[in-house]
């Protein structure tokens, strides 16, 4: 059983050669966006508890930018805060995959 409800990982990768990586399309912006998001929704709290973190490269590159939410282990591709507004409402509140973002 894990700790959290939901543990969304957003990867933050940022390349030193300059090359492609998630945090060229302003993962770290989008980071805080959700957990900023989250926390004003209230829909994190002791009884529903959901988790915003970053992480190192995911090794989807090609992809990104790019988040994993577990227990789920559902890959989610992102544009805009749109999307990530999406993704809260849908998999974060109401436990639906959404299968246009999804990798």
């Amino acid at each position: 059983m894990s700790f959290f409800d939901k543990h969304v990982f957003f990867c933050t990768n940022q390349r030193e050669d300059g090359s492609d990586c998630c945090n060229n399309h302003g993962a770290k912006r989008a980071r805080d966006y959700m957990k900023d998001k989250v926390r004003e929704l209230g829909i994190s709290d002791r009884h529903n508890k959901i988790r915003i973190n970053s992480a190192g490269c995911l090794d989807r590159c090609d992809d990104g930018p790019v988040i994993v939410i577990y227990p789920e282990a559902t890959w989610y591709t992102y544009v805009d805060d749109s999307d990530l507004d999406e993704i809260i409402e849908e998999h974060l509140k109401n436990g639906r995959i959404v299968e246009r973002l999804k990798l």
